[in-house]
C-alpha cells in the first residue's frame, strides 16, 4: 500500500513500499498540484485509490488514470463545480471518447472537502467511484485495465491525501 499525505492536522504519515512509516510533525500544506505518481505494481482487480482534497473555488479539476507508455487516459474524472457536473471520459490514441455526464447529484462544492474512492472490482466490470462514502458512478473500461500505471491530479484543487 502507498500513502502520500500532507496536512492531516499537524502530522504527515508517508508509507513507502519496503520502508518503515515516516512521520514529520508541523507540516500542514497540501500536495503540489499538478500532481502525478506512478502506480507501483500497476493496476489489478480490487485495487482501491483514496484521494482526499478540497475544491477552493468554482473552477475545474481533473483526476486521471493514465497509461504512461501510450499517453492514453483510462478514466478522466472532471468535476466542474460551477456547472454542477461531474464529467467522465477516456482518451485513447489522442481522441476523447463519449463523455458521460448524467448523475443525480454533484458532491463537489466550492470550499468543501471531499473523499474520492475509486476501485476496480473486476477487470470486466470497470471502475466504481464513491465520493464522501456514497456510490457516485460506474465507468466501463474502454482500454486494457493492466496498462494503467499513473495517477495525475490537475486543476483548481487542494490535495491532502492519496492512498493506493
Amino acid at each position: 500500500m502507498t500513502y502520500i499525505t500532507h496536512g492531516s492536522r499537524k502530522t504527515i504519515t508517508l508509507c513507502v513500499e519496503n520502508a518503515q512509516d515516516v512521520r514529520i510533525d508541523g507540516v500542514t500544506r497540501p500536495l503540489a498540484v499538478p500532481f502525478s505518481t506512478m502506480i507501483h505494481g500497476g493496476m489489478h482487480p480490487k485495487k482501491t485509490f483514496i484521494i482526499r482534497g478540497r475544491v477552493p473555488c468554482r473552477r475545474r479539476m481533473a483526476v486521471n488514470f493514465v497509461a504512461s507508455g501510450s499517453g492514453n487516459t483510462a478514466l478522466h474524472l472532471n468535476p466542474r463545480v460551477k456547472a454542477g457536473e461531474v464529467v467522465r471520459n477516456s482518451r485513447i490514441g489522442g481522441d476523447w471518447g463519449k463523455e458521460e455526464r448524467q448523475l443525480s447529484t454533484n458532491p463537489f462544492r466550492e470550499g468543501q472537502f471531499f473523499d474520492v474512492c475509486k476501485s476496480a472490482a473486476e477487470v470486466s466490470s470497470g471502475f466504481k467511484v464513491f465520493v464522501n462514502g456514497e456510490h457516485l458512478f460506474d465507468f466501463a473500461h474502454r482500454m486494457s485495465f493492466y496498462e494503467i500505471n499513473m495517477l495525475e491530479i490537475r486543476g483548481d484543487v487542494q490535495i491532502f491525501y492519496v492512498q493506493f
